[in-house]
């Protein structure tokens, strides 16, 4: 499984983005998750979906701003991400489990995409 994550950016705060996150290989039966790094900071996660799309979990601190959804045809997963604010500003991770549930716990993801930078100015 291999995972390409893309569309961020440099946005001014309150503005939006969407990530998006290309998987190939069989994802279809894998929970998914995107998680964060900020600098000098630990990853964290950011929000799940499980493998049919159907439940889906998000950190405190995104929680209402933050959408995550999946295409099971075009093995694509989503972050929709609003009223983004300068503490967003990390590098974004897209992961699968080799589970169909998701998770909040970074240790649990047995592939990760290569990440893409999110950039909120203040």
């Amino acid at each position: 499984v291999q995972l390409q994550a893309s569309g961020g950016g440099l946005v001014q705060a309150g503005g939006s983005l969407r990530l998006s996150c290309a998987a190939s290989g069989r994802t279809f039966d894998y929970g998914m998750g995107w998680l964060r790094q900020a600098p000098g900071k630990e990853r964290e996660f950011v929000g799940t979906i499980s493998a049919s799309g159907r439940r889906t979990y998000y950190a405190d601190s995104v929680n209402g701003r933050f959408t995550i959804s999946r295409d099971n045809v075009k093995n694509t997963v989503y972050l929709q991400m609003n009223s983004l604010k300068p503490e967003d500003t990390a590098v974004y991770y897209c992961a699968a489990r080799k589970n169909a549930g998701g998770s909040t716990n970074p240790a649990e993801y047995a592939y990760w995409g290569q990440g893409t930078q999110v950039t909120v100015s203040s």
